[in-house]
């Protein structure tokens, strides 16, 4: 059986659905962004109480087929830019997404539109930005070596692409950075 679970974006909302699920004695054969799969079936009992814990923890459990593809599509995206290291090759986001999801492309990017009132390519730049943010905030790395790692053509693109969406400039966010990072699963 399994189950998929909006709002799952990073490590720590796997562990926590980990905990829950300790909390309620199940035991599932895997956990991973946007899904647990479970050896056996759970009764109807277990799932609304796994639900109502899920979601005092600000997570969802997704029944509608539509709404799984949109989450499993934002987990592939989140995954490559927040959970990778070698984002700099270019990517064909495109090609990533149809070949972990066996469904023909138009249609996801169709319904991923419809239902959350964005592109595919809208959510993958705002990811980038949040990225790029974050890399800014650690103050490691330079704007030229965050823009090759987040896999810009040059500075100026992701410096445009930033101003676009901030009202900020790299730089003076960079200056200021304080409160101005986004929770991913809110993107």
């Amino acid at each position: 059986m399994k189950l998929s679970v909006k709002n799952m974006v990073c490590q720590r909302c796997i562990m926590v659905v980990e905990q829950e699920l300790e909390r309620h004695n199940l035991v599932a054969d895997s956990v991973h962004l946007g899904e647990i799969i479970f050896k056996d079936e759970l009764s109807d009992e277990q799932i609304a109480q796994l639900k109502i814990g899920l979601a005092s923890n600000g997570f969802e459990v997704l029944d509608d087929r539509k709404a799984m593809i949109i989450e499993k599509v934002k987990n592939i995206i989140v995954t490559l830019i927040h959970g990778s290291e070698d984002i700099a090759v270019k990517r064909n986001f495109s090609d990533i997404i149809a070949q972990q999801l066996p469904i023909d492309y138009n249609y996801i990017s169709s319904i991923f539109s419809s239902t959350t009132g964005i592109t595919i390519e809208q959510y993958i730049i705002l990811q980038r930005i949040e990225r790029a943010k974050e890399l800014l905030v650690y103050n490691e790395l330079s704007l030229s070596e965050i823009s090759y790692k987040l896999g810009y053509s040059n500075v100026q693109h992701l410096s445009t692409q930033f101003k676009k969406i901030t009202g900020l400039t790299p730089s003076y966010f960079k200056s200021i950075k304080d409160s101005k990072r986004n929770p991913l699963d809110q993107l």
